[in-house]
Formats: structure tokens, C-alpha cells, sequence
């Protein structure tokens, strides 16, 4: 914990004597609504609350009814809030994708917690890219802040069963190709997985982002897993807003609680609930804000061996209710330190260290969260894989089922190691146009390659890389080919792809050279991917490779594009990760007038 307590900086904005003509420019406009100057005079914290929910947000549209109970527990610790929005970031509705935004929500919050009066803040997160977006920001800022998490839908049912977030439509995406299902069907399946207020019901990017951000020590403990309508969820609200005033009295800033090991701490849960494969690029993206060194290999390092206990759609049968019942994370986490897996002595904004607030954690439903000696699959974490191809992918393991197992990596004495027959597409449009193409003759000893869908040549990166098979092939009962692509997947999806490929094809990455009908061999024994073809070919095709022209459709797209990194590296804006603790490193800002 910091024990350099400097004065509250709103009083620089609301109570500076030795400069009253600039106190009373902030000072007279913050009073038209009815604030008095005795309250932002009066040495009180002055907290922000970033507001994630709009009309654009359905899965964080709820933070606006939240968002009075945050207010309640600041004010009721002696607080002033003052809430503010970001940059909407919904993820089935942004086009051409929400990643594309991740990165302008992140610089737009940055400017807003360093440029006005605020001594912490409360940052409402739900939907896959507000989770990362928001840390980022407060890490960059360093600013005392707090995660209150918007939890998920409540559990969907279609026909007397589960449905899913997600999963459920890529389950109808099947049906319907296979000639089960029509249009109306198909979409009364979509919307049953959609019952109540809440982000994902599935261990998707939402539900999974939230836990780690629980693990990191940045929520309550038992704030992820809260369902968005139980009372619950009102409650934490309530007791977020009183947290923050301590940290804000103390000083106590993202730096001191986002360490290299609470970040270990989240990979080794992030295996332990089956997380998304989004997870990694937007961890390590949340790290490189705050200054430590976090990478692929960590990932491998820390997560390839831990088991996964959580059995939650797409890795299991259950839902985000059932989850919660179970204990939620706090089961989760304490099973994880019971079995020596994670840093205890790392702090959290709760306070006490993580092993300290895991001593009251709930004995955990046994149906849905197992205990390490008994999981539901021993190696769960990710795989991450290079060749001669791409210097880096992930391929997440909890969701290689036993028919895709049996398929492809169960030959006898060559167990893990499979060679396919590449079929290129040059995007999601030309994907959908030619899957269906007879002269392909795609069939089950094929891989399925997208290609210009990484964060420069989407851009963004966009979640396509878990394509359907042709329909003649899902009509047959083969519903799953491998695929590989330098974009990403939805974290509701079961496919094991291979993802996040850096670098992209746009940038001149291995994908470009790819053609239809390449042999590629996959080694998980050895994490490589291969193209086999002798070097003089290789050599010709990079002489012959020429950049894609890329037209840009608005001036974020360009901005964007020149000053991205790779998904490998946490997909950041580059020059803003020079950008260090600004509050401490780059003084305060300067005065408006």
C-alpha cells in the first residue's frame, strides 16, 4: 500500500487558495445542478463513476439503474460522484467490430481521468472490450479505481434445455445448414439465449474478462459472477462505491494491486473457468498499461498445466446462474489456493491480501466448479504455437472435445501431430461466398485458413475464425473442421482454432504466402504449425508478396491501423504504452485558462 498520501487532486480544480481566478472558473459551472460550493470545498473524495451502459450497450444498459446504488455507498462513505460515459463498446453491434473501439474507449477514458477533478473512480464493465478498456485506462492514469462488473443474463432455456449465449447460435448455425431449421427457428433460438438485463450467460469474453479482473484483485471478491438482475448485484454496486472511498483516502492505485503476480494469478483462473481466447491479448494489453512484463509465454508458463474445474458452456453443460450458485470465483480461487496454484500474498482493492479475502469463500457445488483433484480436464490452459508460418497463436485446449480429439489427434504413434490440406480464404466475405464451392473438395482432412482479419487488416480483429464447415459436410454429421486465422472467435464458441496468428497477413506475416491446397502439419507436441514446403518456394512467395491496399472508411480506421500492434502483443495503440503512471510521471495537467 502507498504511504504517500498527497492532497485529494480535485482540490487543485475546487479549493486552491494561492489561485482563486482559476478555483472559481471550475468551481462556478460544477454548481448549475445543484451541487453547493460547500460540498467541492469541503475536502471530500470527488469519484467518477465511468458509465458503460447506454442504449448502444444492452449488455451494460443496466450500470444506469447501478450506477445510483454506487452513488449511495460514496455518498453514504462521505463521497461526491460525479458519472460520466465511455465510448460504447457492444460486441454484437458494433461493426466491423468492437476491438476496433477497445483502444479509442481506453485513450478517451485516459483523457477524462487525468483531465478532470476526479480522486478515483468506479468502472462499470460487463461487455467483452469495457472490462479491458476500462483497466487499461486506470492503469495508464493510475488513478485509485475499482471494478464493479454488471454480471450475466440469467440463464436462457430453449425446448427444456440450456441455451447459451452464443453457443446456442452457433449450434443453430449448424442446424440451419444442415436443412433442420429455417430462418424463424434459427432466430427464436438466438433469442432464447437472451432472457433478462446481463452480459453473456456462457463463459464467454463478458463472464470471463469480469473473473479476471476478480482474480487480478481489481472487484470485490464475489462481484464477477453475480447474475445482472439479483439483488445482489444492487448490493455490490453499493458496497463498490463505498470501497473506492478508501482507496481514494489511501491512495491506493492500480499499480499496487495489478502485479506481476496477480497477473499470473488470473492465468492460472483463467484455465481453471475455461476463459475465452480473447483473454489473452486483452490481459496482456491491461499489463503493458501498468508496467509489467507479460506475455505469450507466460501463458504457456504459468496456465498450459492447470486444470479446469469450471463446467460452464462452451467448455461445459452449465450456465452463468449455475455458476454463481456455486460459489463463483471465490470457490474458484480458493480451490486454486488450496492446491499451492496461486500467489496468496497478492493484494487486493478489498484490501486484505488474496488468500486473507479467500478464508470465508463458500464450499463450491461440486457439479459445477470440481476440485483440482477431480477436473474436468487435468491440461486446460492455452496452447501457444509458432513455426515457420507465425511467430505466435494460442489454441484454446478446454475446448477440444473427444470427437474432434479422436479425429484429428488420435492417431496411434502419432498422437497430437495431424497434416491437413489448407483452404485460403481471403476474408469472412470470400469465406461465405466459397465454402460451399464444390471445386474446393473440402473435406474432413482439411484445415480452414482465414486470412486478413487481424487487427490491421480488418481492422480491429474480428471474430470469424471459427468457420462452419460446408454444408454438405455438417449434413453428414461432421460439424467441426480445424481452422487457423490471424483474427479471432467469439469466447462463446467450442472451436479449437488456432487464432490470434502474429503477425497478420496484412503485414506481411506467413498467412499471406498461404495458398489453397498447402500441406500445413500441426505438432501440438512440439506447439508448432507448419507449412511443408521446401525453402526455394517459401523464398519465392515472400519475393512476390505485396501489401493489400487498405481503404480506410473513417479516420479512426486510419489512425487506427498506423499505430496498432499486434494481437501477440495485446493488439495496443504502441505509442501509448510509453505512457506510464501519467499522474506521477507527467505532473498535472495544465490550467484551462
Amino acid at each position: 500500500m502507498s504511504t504517500d498520501k498527497p492532497p485529494l487532486r480535485s482540490r487543485q480544480w475546487f479549493d486552491d487558495a494561492a489561485d482563486p481566478g482559476m478555483t472559481a472558473l471550475y468551481l462556478e459551472r460544477y454548481l448549475n445542478y445543484g451541487l453547493t460550493r460547500r460540498e467541492l470545498q469541503s475536502g471530500r473524495p470527488i469519484i467518477g463513476i465511468a458509465q458503460t451502459g447506454s442504449d448502444l450497450t444492452p449488455c451494460n444498459r443496466h450500470h444506469l439503474e447501478l450506477a445510483q446504488r454506487v452513488r449511495d455507498g460514496i455518498r453514504d462513505r462521505g463521497g461526491i460522484a460525479l458519472e460520466f460515459p465511455v465510448h460504447p463498446l457492444q460486441e454484437t453491434g458494433k461493426r466491423p467490430t468492437a476491438a476496433l473501439d477497445r483502444n479509442l474507449a481506453y485513450l478517451s477514458l485516459v483523457e477524462v481521468l487525468y483531465g478532470y477533478p476526479l480522486d478515483g473512480v468506479v468502472l462499470t464493465t460487463g461487455c467483452d472490450k469495457t472490462t479491458p478498456a476500462c483497466l487499461m485506462a486506470a492503469a495508464t492514469v493510475n488513478l485509485p479505481a475499482i471494478v464493479l462488473s454488471g454480471g450475466p443474463m440469467l440463464d436462457g432455456h430453449w425446448r427444456g434445455r440450456l441455451a447459451g449465449s452464443g453457443s446456442i447460435i452457433w449450434e443453430a448455425r449448424q442446424r440451419h445448414a444442415a436443412g433442420e431449421i429455417g430462418y424463424d427457428e434459427f432466430m427464436e433460438m438466438a433469442a432464447a439465449s437472451a432472457p433478462s438485463t446481463g452480459h453473456c450467460n456462457t463463459m464467454g469474453t463478458a463472464l470471463s474478462m469480469n473473473c479476471l479482473a476478480e482474480a487480478l484483485g481489481m472487484s470485490l471478491p464475489g462481484c464477477a459472477s453475480i447474475p445482472a438482475p439479483y439483488r445482489e448485484r444492487a448490493q455490490m454496486a453499493y458496497a463498490t462505491g463505498q470501497r473506492i472511498i478508501t482507496l481514494a483516502l489511501e491512495n491506493r492505485r492500480p499499480s499496487e494491486i495489478m502485479t506481476k503476480p496477480a497477473f499470473e494469478n488470473a492465468i492460472v483462473a483463467a484455465s481453471a473457468i475455461g476463459a475465452s481466447s480473447n483473454c489473452p491479448p486483452h490481459l496482456i494489453a491491461i499489463a503493458r498499461h501498468v508496467g509489467v512484463d507479460l506475455s505469450l509465454a507466460d501463458w504457456q508458463r504459468v496456465g498450459r498445466n492447470v486444470p479446469l474445474l469450471v463446467d460452464c458452456q462452451p467448455a461445459g453443460v452449465w450456465l452463468g446462474e449455475a455458476f454463481h450458485r456455486a460459489g463463483g470465483m471465490p470457490a474458484v480461487l480458493a480451490e486454486l489456493l488450496k492446491a499451492g496454484l496461486l500467489h496468496g500474498d497478492a493484494p487486493t482493492v478489498a484490501g486484505p491480501t488474496m488468500a486473507e479475502s479467500l478464508a470465508q469463500a463458500p464450499e463450491p457445488d461440486r457439479r459445477v466448479i470440481r476440485p483440482v483433484d477431480n477436473p474436468l480436464m487435468s491440461r486446460a490452459g492455452f496452447v501457444v504455437l509458432s513455426g515457420n508460418l507465425f511467430d505466435a497463436a494460442i489454441m484454446k485446449t478446454s475446448v477440444i472435445g473427444d470427437g474432434f480429439r479422436r479425429r484429428y489427434l488420435a492417431t496411434p504413434g502419432a498422437e497430437n501431430t495431424v497434416t491437413l490440406r489448407a483452404i485460403v480464404f481471403e476474408g469472412p466475405e470470400d469465406y461465405h461466398a466459397r465454402i460451399n464451392d464444390p471445386a474446393l473438395g473440402i473435406d474432413e482432412n482439411c484445415l480452414l485458413v482465414i486470412r486478413n482479419c487481424g487487427p490491421v487488416g480488418y481492422p480491429g480483429s474480428a471474430e470469424v475464425v471459427n468457420m462452419l464447415p460446408p454444408d454438405r459436410l455438417v449434413q453428414a454429421g461432421i460439424t467441426q473442421l480445424p481452422t487457423m486465422g490471424d483474427g479471432r472467435q467469439s469466447g462463446t464458441s467450442a472451436s479449437p482454432s488456432i487464432l490470434n496468428v502474429s503477425p497478420e497477413a496484412a503485414v506481411g506475416g506467413g498467412l499471406a504466402l498461404l495458398r489453397t491446397g498447402d500441406p500445413i502439419r500441426i505438432d501440438l507436441n512440439a506447439d508448432r504449425v507448419d507449412l511443408l514446403v521446401d525453402e526455394d518456394e517459401f523464398a519465392r512467395r515472400r519475393a512476390e508478396f505485396l501489401a493489400p491496399n487498405l481503404a480506410n472508411q473513417t479516420p479512426w480506421q486510419e489512425i487506427y491501423r498506423s499505430l496498432v500492434g499486434q494481437l501477440s502483443s495485446g493488439g495496443c495503440l504502441e505509442p501509448a504504452t510509453a505512457y506510464l503512471d501519467v499522474l506521477a510521471a507527467r505532473g498535472s495537467p495544465r490550467h484551462s485558462h
